[in-house]
C-alpha cells in the first residue's frame, strides 16, 4: 500500500485512448494491492456530474468560453472537495481522466486567448496540480475518427472538427514543455497493451 496519496492525471486529445489507459492502470495497481480511485473530469462527484451534462451535450456554441471556464472550475472544485482530497488524505492513488490541463487547452486556448483567466481561477479556487500527468500523444485525425466512432451523446467538443484536434495536440505538447517535472509523454499511436506497458513503468517508478 502507498503511505501517502498519489494524484495522477491522463490528458490528450479526443480519441487518444487516455480513458482506456486510465482504466487499465487502475486495474493493474489494484491487483498489486493499492487502493485506487478512478475518476474523471468534468465529473467525479454528484454535483460535478450534473455540470458535465451541461457542458458536454448540446450545440457546440451553447456556452461562451468564459461561461465554460466558470462551469468547469465549479465542477472541479466540487470534485476536489468530495472525491480527490479525501482519497489522497486516506493514502489512496487517484487516477483522473482529465483535469485542469484540459481546461487550459479546450477553453483557454481553443476558444480565445483565455489561458490567463483559466490559470487565475485555478489558482484561486483549485490551488493544486497533479503529482504526475501522463499525456497520451495521438495523431489528430486518427484520434478524431476514434472519438466519432464511439457514438456517444457527449460529442460537443468533437463537433468542433479536425482543426481543433490539431490545435489541441500542439497545445498539450506545449504544456508538457511548460511543466516538464510532472508531464510524461507516451506515444498513443500503438496497440493499447504497448501503451499500457509504458504507462505502468512510469507510474511504478513514482510509487517506489
Amino acid at each position: 500500500m502507498t503511505k501517502a496519496g498519489l494524484f495522477l492525471t491522463f490528458e490528450g486529445i479526443d480519441g487518444s485512448g487516455k480513458s482506456t489507459q486510465a482504466r487499465m492502470l487502475a486495474e493493474h495497481l489494484r491487483a498489486q494491492g493499492h487502493e485506487v480511485v478512478l475518476t474523471r473530469e468534468p465529473g467525479g462527484s454528484a454535483g460535478a456530474e450534473e455540470i458535465r451534462s451541461l457542458v458536454l451535450e448540446g450545440d457546440p456554441d451553447r456556452w461562451s468560453a468564459e461561461t465554460e471556464i466558470l462551469l468547469f472550475t465549479a465542477a472541479r472544485r466540487d470534485h476536489l472537495e468530495r472525491t480527490i482530497e479525501p482519497a489522497l488524505a486516506a493514502g489512496k492513488v487517484v487516477i483522473c481522466d482529465r483535469f485542469a490541463d484540459s481546461t487550459r487547452m479546450y477553453q483557454g486556448l481553443s476558444r480565445g486567448d483565455l489561458r490567463n483567466l483559466v490559470d487565475q481561477l485555478h489558482s484561486l479556487m483549485i490551488g493544486r496540480e497533479p503529482d504526475m500527468t501522463l499525456l497520451i500523444d495521438m495523431d489528430p485525425e486518427t484520434g478524431l475518427a476514434r472519438a466519432k466512432g464511439r457514438q456517444g451523446t457527449e460529442e460537443r467538443f468533437e463537433d468542433f472538427g479536425p482543426e481543433l484536434q490539431k490545435k489541441m495536440r500542439a497545445g498539450f505538447l506545449a504544456l508538457a514543455d511548460e511543466f516538464p517535472d510532472r508531464f510524461h509523454i507516451v506515444d498513443g499511436n500503438r496497440d493499447m497493451d504497448s501503451v499500457a506497458q509504458d504507462v505502468t513503468e512510469i507510474v511504478q517508478a513514482a510509487l517506489r
